[in-house]
């Protein structure tokens, strides 16, 4: 007893007497610290800087407020942007024909181009004072999705103008005079703007930018002024061909010291009008066939002004920064809204083929097989729009959450991807067919290009969600990074001070939490809401704060080496994505009232979340090099096991039941989805005959029981078997007629383009 006295004695001096726990604790771990410090890039730095932190920091601290978070309110459209939506945005979408845009014309009509300057599709960023739309986060997130269920080029088009580029830049760093004189221009649609940031040796490494701007004295406008020498080749920049200026992206030098002592000056943003001497743009890529513009630009020995730098002189080598803190629209919007348009078309049209497309008697979405599709198109697409709607909540409220914005990106065009080839494989060889009545080819051609852009998926994945969300996230991290890299080296001691004690008590309040949750199944975890959600939350809780103990310790045992370790990271950064998603469905179900028909589609999401988890866990465990800290950190998180399952063939059934059940749900899951009412349209085809025959179910059933008796033969179809079913009186005259509309609606929905000889060698789909 007396040993145990003392012991206890000798701690509590240790931590609590500062002079002693400065010698003896806090040295020794500072220069440990600062030895196992990841080392930073200049441009790692900045990214890191960059933007803020939102929910992420709640789940990544093992300590979610589930009842603040569910305090903020989901965004609502002003009139003016309802008004937008309802007129101007309907109006677009009733211009486009996606099929000739790609096919035959391979860029948008005229007409369309014109519509949308007019419009001021192009200005839904630039303020009102500028002559903008001002529109927020969520309108713009609404109409490019919309837009893309339509026609990926066109929306493309609409996105990048909206997104990371001159016009968002302006409005944040621009000068007056700059803004004065370019935003107005943006916004009436006379100028039409890129940005030019990859090139041939940069992409995600955006610190080998080979670009070169170099100060010196040179001659504009008559005048000898002090402007910079640019050399450039860039390519994958949207909208060049057609641009008529240009955002650049270069590295500065002041090699004679025209603008002070500093010769390497940094990232720096330039606006330059393609009109400009020595500018070249106009040769186009061809991304996948797509329509979209998009293409190279170069320029050689190009003098600018020094007062064409975005901000002015004064952001001269602020560009990485600039871009770094601009980037959530293009993360958090625009991508994710190209998305969540495959998941809404996927799920309203899969679930109406997969009812019309019939075989062995009955339709396909009845048979076990195609049900494991469908319920996994369905219960993504609740995720992807779940997601969504909690992202640009975040950006709606003056945030710019990097880490959200990374998962969002990452994790839900990868969804996108999943659902679009769920729904090829339900489609088959309607899928495949390309012409003006398939309303997937295009979308499932075009999918890689969202994983590629804006950082690849992989370097997103592997790198930034857990290498940013590690020290973003974490309650104490960044701000040890920072005492530990102060120059006072003494001020950084007692800064480090401080934060190693309640770092030291946040780790061993998460170990004993943790184990105490995986004992217990979380049971005790206290929930925000009763009923059927309430076990999910509980799991939830337990799952954070399993990363923010495992996160710990895998910094502390691997210091930098974990950064190397991108297999590893990237799976602590899979368990953060997913307790993101899974509080979006759960947002998303309080938000919109709790509705009975969603809960398949939440269980769906929520079992497939915590099964992910589970397996991110499984596999960093199985995977970490300290084999003895690994089995420390499974037993004290699942000292019982890893139990959670994927979602069950019910749930995945119960989703196509719903999904070919027209109704409230369905229109709610796909209310981005656009289709006309007309039989020959791309969508509109599937949906009238889907509508038809659930409004005539009743003669159908009755006609599949005469065929099974006998009375009608069993090959029929269209006209045969109307008059058959009348002949065999299964239906009278009115029902005749009604049912002959309907199996010309669902022949013709089956159905795929053909083409005559020629035609599709000439490319000339469409008469002049």
């Amino acid at each position: 007893m007396e040993i145990i006295i003392l012991l206890v004695v000798v701690v509590v001096l240790l931590f609590a007497v500062p002079d002693i726990r400065r010698s003896l604790i806090t040295r020794p771990a500072f220069a440990f610290f600062k030895r196992v410090l990841p080392p930073l890039s200049p441009t790692e730095r900045e990214a890191m800087q960059a933007g803020d932190t939102w929910w992420d920091a709640d789940l990544f601290s093992g300590r979610p407020n589930w009842h603040e978070f569910h305090q903020t309110k989901a965004p609502q459209f002003t009139d003016d942007e309802q008004k937008f939506i309802d007129n101007q945005l309907e109006t677009l979408l009733g211009m486009l024909d996606d099929f000739k845009i790609v096919q035959q014309d391979t860029d948008l009509p005229k007409k369309v181009w014109d519509y949308i300057r007019k419009e001021k599709f192009f200005a839904m960023i630039i303020g009102k004072e500028f002559g903008g739309l001002d529109f927020s986060p969520a309108a713009n997130s609404h109409i490019v999705s919309r837009i893309a269920t339509r026609s990926i080029s066109v929306a493309v088009s609409v996105m990048v103008p909206n997104s990371l580029g001159p016009g968002e830049l302006l409005t944040h760093y621009g000068t007056k005079e700059q803004k004065d004189y370019w935003l107005p221009r943006l916004a009436d649609g006379t100028d039409i703007p890129c940005f030019a940031l990859t090139g041939p040796e940069a992409g995600s490494d955006a610190g080998a930018i080979p670009d070169t701007g170099v100060v010196c004295k040179g001659e504009f406008e008559g005048k000898e002024v002090l402007g910079l020498r640019l050399n450039w080749s860039k390519r994958y920049i949207t909208l060049a061909p057609v641009a008529t200026v240009l955002g650049l992206a270069f590295k500065m030098y002041d090699p004679d010291g025209l603008l002070g002592d500093q010769k390497d000056i940094g990232i720096t943003c330039a606006l330059i009008p393609t009109s400009h001497e020595g500018v070249e743009t106009g040769e186009r890529h061809l991304p996948l066939g797509q329509a979209f513009m998009n293409g190279t630009t170069y320029g050689k020995d190009v003098f600018i002004p020094l007062d064409w730098i975005i901000g002015g002189q004064d952001y001269a080598g602020k560009g990485w920064r600039m871009l770094m803190e601009c980037l959530s629209a293009g993360r958090g919007i625009s991508l994710p809204a190209l998305a969540t348009a495959t998941g809404h078309v996927t799920e309203r049209m899969t679930g109406a083929y997969a009812y019309v497309r019939q075989q062995f008697g009955l339709p396909i979405g009845k048979f076990e097989g195609v049900q494991a599709a469908m319920g996994k198109i369905g219960g993504t697409n609740y995720i992807l729009e779940s997601m969504r709607r909690l992202t640009v909540t975040a950006l709606c409220e003056g945030k710019s959450p990097s880490v959200i914005t990374a998962m969002t990106k990452y994790h839900m065009t990868e969804m996108g991807r999943q659902v679009m080839e769920a729904a090829m494989d339900v489609h088959a060889g309607k899928g495949i067919q390309l012409g003006p009545r398939n309303y997937l080819g295009h979308g499932y051609m075009a999918t890689p290009v969202s994983i590629t852009v804006e950082g690849a998926n992989i370097l997103t994945r592997n790198l930034m969600i857990f290498g940013q969300g590690a020290t973003r996230c974490h309650p104490y991290v960044l701000a040890e990074m920072e005492a530990a890299s102060n120059p006072d080296e003494e001020r950084g001691l007692h800064d480090f001070d401080g934060l190693l004690l309640k770092h030291v008590g946040f780790a061993t309040s998460n170990f004993f939490g943790s184990l105490f949750m995986g004992l217990t199944g979380a049971r005790f975890n206290s929930s925000p809401m009763s009923g059927p959600t309430a076990r999910y939350y509980q799991q939830l809780t337990r799952m954070s704060r399993a990363l923010a103990m495992t996160a710990d310790m895998a910094m502390l045992v691997m210091g930098g080496d974990l950064k190397r370790r991108e297999m590893l990271s990237a799976r602590l950064g899979d368990v953060l994505s997913h307790l993101y998603m899974a509080s979006a469905v759960l947002k998303r179900y309080e938000d919109d009232g709790r509705q009975t028909g969603d809960l398949p589609f939440v269980q769906y999401a929520l079992e497939h979340h915590l099964y992910e988890i589970g397996e991110a866990f499984k596999g960093f465990f199985a995977n970490f090099s300290n084999r003895f800290v690994a089995w420390t950190l499974r037993l004290a998180i699942f000292p019982l096991g890893i139990h959670f399952h994927k979602p069950s063939d019910e749930n995945l059934q119960a989703i196509a039941e719903s999904m070919m059940e027209p109704g409230l749900t369905r229109d709610r899951h796909t209310f981005l989805c656009f289709w006309k009412d007309d039989p020959k349209d791309m969508t509109g085809h599937m949906e009238l005959a889907f509508l038809a025959m659930k409004e005539h179910a009743d003669i159908y059933k009755r006609i599949r029981k005469a065929v099974k008796r006998g009375d009608i033969a069993e090959d029929l179809s269209g006209d045969e078997l109307v008059k058959a079913a009348r002949k065999a009186e299964v239906i009278n005259a009115e029902e005749a007629k009604a049912f002959k509309k309907t199996e010309q609606l669902r022949i013709a929905a089956i159905g795929v383009d053909q083409f005559a000889p020629g035609v599709i060698e000439k490319r000339k789909f469409f008469k002049a």
